[in-house]
């Protein structure tokens, strides 16, 4: 790990903040991100100059990931600090009251989300479902049930994506149990929740919020505003990446014109790795991570991670593991929170607060990406492997199983390139057996 030296305010942090000092927490969470789509990750094209000044100025994790390769298993990951694929038969609406934004709301904090939620399937009528957001801790609500791309045409296929205009896509914008626009203009999208999470900020400034910001974007169909379309180096994608980075910079401003930011913790993420199969104009990149959206090489779950808290994280760089679903313990140590659902299917939620306040190593020096993928420090080990949908007929490719596993070296070989199983038979049996402990 890579980090300035810690002044001596963050040593004498005590593991619980007093009711007083507990931060706002602005989540900013996008969708289909890939690794390699922001310039303080590596992209060459796409400008996104408000997320890099919040990696500069807060903490850049290079190892940080997302609790599923795809948008409901991760997003599952982050409101419960539970594994999709470890849950058994305990599904999170059983379990309502333990979700991420009712434990902060336990703890005095206003809550609100704006996007995406995906959380509650497609029921006919969203509204009414007990799995709404306004059912699992959020005071208020305005978004989309689940992606943008739901309901649209049976296939959707690269063709569909195409010819795609936002009347295509009868995508219900809901505010709270209303809705406010059906089909809903998708190219307002990062706009209107951006408007409206300037006015949140505002609104909540003199009390203690948690705002969990969704984009919808850049999940296909993409679509950007008229100020943003045809202005990106990196084409239609680009546009809305840089749309996005416009949102992150508004909401900075809000948070400092209220005169909150040394009280305001920002995390800008990824829900997962990117959906290259449909080409350029509609997706990103993981480089120079393998991979995409779907898969279990580094490309689908390891995205962007940046955290931001003026006096309290220190700028840096930070190569250790951390997951989206290790905010749930780290919210609840920041918030004082005593009820947390460790006792439940699935729950490996690691408070990363040491790294992030104090300049520790990361707690986490493992990861269980599913059932036959797994890393120990540096090694991962595959147990299977999958190819991506294909992006013509939409069609699942069958997993290929290794046996032996494969194994990969991420800090010489992060790219995924060279099995060294063959060479290394006794780190195979020890992750092997790391691995079916966790199962």
């Amino acid at each position: 790990m890579n980090l300035r030296p810690i002044p001596l305010l963050l040593f004498l942090f005590s593991p619980f903040l007093d009711a007083a000092e507990k931060p706002n927490i602005i989540l900013i969470f996008v969708d289909d991100l890939g690794y390699g789509d922001l310039s303080c990750y590596g992209n060459e094209t796409i400008k996104t100059p408000n997320i890099d000044r919040l990696a500069t100025e807060g903490q850049r994790w290079t190892s940080f990931y997302a609790s599923g390769p795809a948008c409901v298993t991760s997003r599952t990951g982050l409101m419960s600090g539970r594994h999709s694929a470890l849950l058994k038969k305990e599904p999170l609406r059983n379990d309502r009251s333990l979700l991420l934004p009712a434990m902060l709301k336990r703890q005095g904090y206003a809550t609100a989300i704006l996007g995406k939620w995906h959380l509650a399937g497609y029921p006919e009528d969203f509204t009414q479902t007990p799995m709404h957001p306004l059912e699992c801790g959020f005071d208020y609500h305005f978004g989309t049930p689940g992606s943008n791309d739901a309901p649209g045409p049976p296939k959707q296929t690269l063709e569909a994506f195409d010819k795609a205009t936002s009347d295509t896509w009868k995508t219900p914008l809901i505010r709270g149990r209303e809705v406010v626009e059906h089909p809903a203009d998708q190219s307002l999208f990062t706009q209107r929740y951006t408007e409206e999470a300037v006015q949140w900020i505002e609104d909540k400034k003199e009390e203690t919020f948690f705002l969990y910001l969704a984009h919808n974007m850049p999940h296909v169909p993409i679509f950007a505003s008229e100020d943003f379309k045809g202005k990106s180096e990196g084409g239609a994608f680009g546009d809305v990446v840089e749309e996005i980075d416009w949102s992150v910079g508004e909401v900075r401003k809000a948070v400092e014109a209220a005169g909150i930011e040394n009280n305001t913790l920002i995390i800008f993420s990824s829900d997962n790795g990117p959906w290259t199969v449909f080409g350029p104009r509609h997706a990103g990149t993981a480089k120079p991570l393998r991979g995409e959206k779907g898969t279990s090489w580094e490309g689908g779950y390891r995205v962007p991670g940046i955290f931001h808290w003026p006096g309290m994280i220190e700028p840096g760089e930070v190569d250790g593991i951390g997951v989206n679903l290790d905010l749930y313990a780290t919210f609840a140590t920041l918030t004082g929170a005593e009820t947390v659902p460790e006792d439940k299917p699935g729950w490996i939620s690691t408070d990363l607060t040491p790294t992030l306040l104090r300049g520790k190593p990361s707690p986490r020096t493992t990861w269980f990406y599913n059932p036959d993928v797994y890393r120990s420090g540096d090694f991962k080990l595959h147990r299977s492997t999958r190819l991506p949908t294909d992006p013509h007929t939409r069609q699942r490719t069958p997993s290929t199983r290794h046996d032996p596993p494969l194994l990969f070296n991420l800090d010489k070989d992060i790219g995924e390139q060279k099995n060294i199983a063959a060479a290394h038979p006794e780190v195979v049996s020890r992750l092997l057996r790391e691995l079916e402990a966790v199962e």
